[in-house]
């Protein structure tokens, strides 16, 4: 679906569009669809997710670095429904403890993705060997429930 919006501040860093509530009818995913946005040359994922009576559809700094846009700005977006299933790769020694332990790879596969991803991201931005291994164990004992 093709669509020409305002990419809108939102206050402080985070910015997004808006989008009409026909425009999530006619994806046909629900009212928090997983979708394919693209902005110029740039791809990403997301959602788009209810939020204070409207429909908003963030993107990052890091997107909107990666599209070259700012806040302020109208522009073309193409949004698609995004069936593909959404796969965190472990970092290396989290799959090795995954690998080991049946039990912490079932309750590793029961987290959503976005959770996945925040787990990954804090272990492999540790500065520190001791700081990952750390955060490894911690993350370790969370999956152990």
């Amino acid at each position: 679906m093709k669509l020409r919006l305002e990419l809108q501040s939102h206050g402080g860093n985070t910015a997004g569009f808006v989008i009409p509530p026909e425009v999530v009818d006619e994806l046909g995913a629900g009212r928090r669809p997983k979708v394919v946005v693209t902005v110029g040359e740039h791809t990403w994922r997301s959602s788009i997710a209810s939020m204070g009576g409207q429909f908003l559809l963030g993107v990052s700094q890091e997107n909107r670095a990666a599209a070259g846009v700012a806040a302020g700005q109208t522009l073309d977006v193409t949004v698609v429904v995004d069936d593909a299933p959404r796969i965190v790769e472990p970092p290396e020694d989290l799959a090795a403890e995954l690998a080991a332990d049946q039990a912490l790879a079932e309750a590793w596969a029961t987290w959503p993705p976005s959770r996945q991803k925040e787990a990954a991201r804090q272990l492999t931005e540790a500065k520190k060997p001791e700081t990952r291994a750390r955060r490894l164990e911690k993350l370790l004992d969370d999956l152990a429930g």
